[in-house]
């Protein structure tokens, strides 16, 4: 025993499970595994978590710090809140870049009329 080398944790492949029944099995046990992680996480950090699960039925799964919703709206007023300040971002630059040129073409006619 003295000599056994140990490996430590030892890194799992994923891959899907080829059979439906194993991975229905393997869904069901992890997927409490997964929701207590989130619950605990939310707890810990206090964090808004918020975790949906899809079953291979299609039966729906979530925990949520609060409600499930909520999270959601806040995700998605985010997105949009970034989606639109890219756009702004890109349209200021833009608008610089279409002035920087007008001002390049006037010096150009400026040069040709002399």
């Amino acid at each position: 025993m003295e000599n056994e080398i140990k490996k430590g944790k030892e890194k799992i492949e994923l891959k899907l499970i080829e059979f439906e029944r194993a991975r229905a099995i393997s869904f069901s046990q992890r997927k409490n595994t997964l929701l207590q992680d989130a619950e605990k996480l939310a707890k810990q950090s206090g964090y808004e978590v918020g975790v949906m699960l899809f079953s291979p039925g299609g039966k729906p799964f979530s925990c949520a710090s609060t409600s499930i919703e909520d999270i959601i709206g806040k995700f998605l007023k985010g997105k949009l809140e970034d989606h639109q300040r890219y756009h702004v971002e890109v349209k200021s630059i833009g608008f610089e870049e279409l002035e920087d040129l007008r001002k390049d073409l006037q010096t150009l006619n400026k040069k040709e009329r002399r």
